[in-house]
């Protein structure tokens, strides 16, 4: 999730730089939401339910690795490939650096493939015939210099939006109105792995101190998240309350929100390319390569945190020397900036 919304400025740029080009996107299934609302169709004219790209293609390479070796995965793949292939894109643009990416934009059948010098995963630059050095710390900025080697030009980002579905804003306003709720803060208490994770209670902590100032919180939750979820509520003392749904409603939500607090993940960024004010919450991750980008923030990181992209399951030591009273106070200083 995070991978897509931080290559979304570089995507918006190109489309700014090439009104009339045809601009397609090969994305997981379950991240599609991210550039067009379920009911819209993947391809044709744009509009607010698919504002970006003309043509989108999905894959979904989880479920073709749990089973191989099937004859309806081998089918799914010649499918997706089929279609992929049949859009004769001039140039395909790896924004990932993964293997799995670039032998993908590979397989698109393009000509000519951009991607960084020195990638994510070393082996793919394998597959590029245009290997690009990148220049920027952050990824987004990283990115962007990927499409001005595309454009070979320099490139200005412009306002892009999200997908915006009118029966999802509606939905969410709906039930906001049930919870009477309109003035939130939006916390999410999940992350990749347990290493960026911060406690539960801490967030419920949190919540208990922003509901004296009057303002309410939602715990934003996805898959396998809802004991997390239920632990951050019943930690909250009644002061924060679940709200969950489909990405489309959470875009539609993170709209709405005064303010988010999270760690290192896909809803954080989220926010941020919606210009929600963000608290980010960083132990071992490097925020000045993923911290929150293009909105008002503070980013809270205790100077003994270490780089470190190690999937671990527990959270990380410096992670925990980040106090709830540190969080509270960062989320009042940007609420006070937002009120003014």
């Amino acid at each position: 999730m995070g991978d897509v919304i931080h290559g979304l400025p570089a995507v918006a740029a190109l489309r700014a730089a090439f009104p009339e080009a045809m601009l397609g996107w090969l994305i997981e299934e379950r991240w599609a939401e991210l550039l067009c609302t379920l009911p819209a169709p993947r391809s044709g004219p744009r509009s607010a339910q698919r504002p970006l790209v003309d043509r989108i293609h999905t894959v979904n390479t989880r479920q073709w690795r749990h089973a191989p070796f099937s004859v309806a995965t081998w089918e799914r793949v010649a499918a997706s490939l089929s279609d992929l292939r049949a859009a004769r894109y001039e140039v395909a643009l790896d924004l990932q650096g993964a293997v799995r990416s670039s032998l993908l934009a590979r397989w698109s059948g393009a000509p000519v493939i951009y991607g960084a010098a020195q990638p994510r995963e070393n082996l793919a630059s394998m597959f590029y015939m245009r290997p690009v050095i990148t220049r920027g710390e952050h990824v987004v900025e990283q990115n962007l210099s990927l499409a001005e080697a595309v454009a070979q030009r320099k490139l200005t980002v412009p306002e892009f939006d999200l997908p915006r579905d009118p029966a999802a804003e509606e939905e969410c306003g709906r039930r906001l109105d049930a919870q009477r709720t309109r003035q939130f803060a939006l916390l999410s208490p999940g992350a990749g792995w347990g290493a960026k994770q911060w406690p539960a209670e801490r967030y419920g902590e949190v919540a208990g101190q922003l509901v004296k100032d009057g303002v309410k919180t939602l715990i934003n939750f996805g898959p396998g998240e809802e004991d997390l979820a239920r632990a951050v509520e019943a930690s909250s003392g009644g002061a924060a309350a679940t709200f969950t749904g489909s990405l489309t409603q959470l875009i539609a939500l993170t709209r709405r929100a005064r303010l988010f607090i999270g760690g290192d993940t896909g809803p954080m960024h989220m926010a941020a390319a919606l210009g929600v004010p963000v608290v980010a919450i960083f132990g071992p991750t490097d925020p000045a390569r993923n911290g929150p980008f293009g909105t008002r923030s503070l980013v809270l990181r205790s100077p003994a945190s270490a780089t470190s992209y190690s999937h671990t399951s527990r959270p990380d030591e410096s992670l925990l020397e980040v106090s709830a009273a540190q969080v509270v106070a960062a989320a009042r200083q940007l609420l006070g900036e937002n009120h003014g």
